[in-house]
């Protein structure tokens, strides 16, 4: 049985535009998506801001009402059935909303236990093991105020958890987090995989969907464009060899000009820093390097480097450079 059963799931917002002439417009964030999560599975749902990850998960977890399609969660009708999905699912989304600062771990997950009705023998000895399980056990009677943002992601997963939900949504649990509070994020969500927890996670950075996910479906502009295991959406670019090269200062048609040469695949340019990264995916590998380089000479270059394709890489194809 799947934990997760989605059937052209579609989503539609309505807003006004004009200041004095004030018009409709229909905005589609989710267009037709159909997937499946198994009992059990840690699923990913991968691509950039704005693609339709949070709406998708608003939607499974009630708390929008989709505009057309079918989805059932723990076999009951998010629409029809929402009632009973609510006791089954625990969700985060990415930020810091929803703890009280000027309580104590223990207390803010004693107050959670209340809500969610848990019996208080059974949050009594519930709260430590999952202080310990997220490694907040020797932080559990200081205020939430003098958190760090990773580990106030680490108590929202435990709050999470607080009722045992079969189902997990964490829709960007590692946004904004520096890489320490990230891995030690990433190290909780792979120790829940234990517990045999149905997991979706949701997420715009590559490698975290490539170390976690079992399956993965690559959402673009409310669409889904691929599905399939990590291992077998990066063959899709096992053909290419991707070439990053580090610049200070990119001209304005720079990307154009490289666009244009007849051995490019595809190109996009990422900000790191006080330096912009362009990677370029090529079949012909390092002998691209000769042919591109005459086009920076506008421009400060540092590294350049020749490496295997990544997921991030088949990410760029699946949505031809996008994103």
């Amino acid at each position: 049985m799947n934990a997760i059963e989605v059937q052209n799931l579609r989503r539609v917002f309505t807003t006004n535009i004009g200041r004095f002439r004030r018009e409709s417009k229909e905005i589609v964030a989710v267009e037709d998506i159909s997937f499946s999560v198994g009992e059990g599975e840690l699923f990913g749902l991968l691509g950039p801001n704005g693609a339709g990850k949070t709406t998708t998960v608003k939607m499974l977890t009630t708390l929008l009402i989709p505009s057309s399609g079918m989805a059932r969660v723990g076999g009951y009708d998010v629409e029809k059935e929402a009632k009973e999905i609510s006791p089954r699912i625990g969700f985060i989304f990415g930020g810091e909303r929803g703890l009280y600062w000027r309580l104590s771990a223990i207390d803010n997950l004693r107050y959670f236990s209340s809500l969610y009705h848990v019996d208080p023998d059974t949050s009594k000895k519930r709260i430590p093991e999952l202080l310990e399980m997220v490694g907040l056990e020797e932080r559990g009677k200081e205020k939430v105020e003098g958190f760090s943002r990773g580990m106030k992601q680490r108590l929202h997963i435990a709050r999470a958890l607080l009722h045992d939900p079969e189902i997990l949504f964490l829709d960007e649990p590692t946004m904004g987090l520096d890489p320490v509070g990230a891995r030690d994020l990433r190290r909780v969500v792979r120790n829940l995989q234990s517990e045999k927890k149905t997991i979706l996670l949701t997420t715009h950075y590559m490698f975290e969907a490539d170390m976690l996910c079992e399956r993965i479906a690559v959402i673009n502009k409310g669409q889904i464009v691929a599905l399939d295991t990590p291992e077998e959406l990066k063959k899709k670019v096992n053909d290419l060899s991707v070439i990053e090269v580090e610049v200070f200062g990119v001209q304005d048609n720079l990307l154009e000009s490289i666009r244009k040469l007849d051995f490019v695949d595809s190109v996009s340019i990422e900000d790191r820093d006080q330096r912009q990264v362009l990677t370029v995916q090529t079949p012909i590998g390092s002998e691209a390097i000769s042919d591109l380089m005459p086009l920076f000479e506008s421009s400060r270059v540092g590294k350049v480097i020749s490496r295997e394709p990544t997921l991030e890489d088949a990410y760029v194809r699946l949505v031809g450079g996008e994103g």
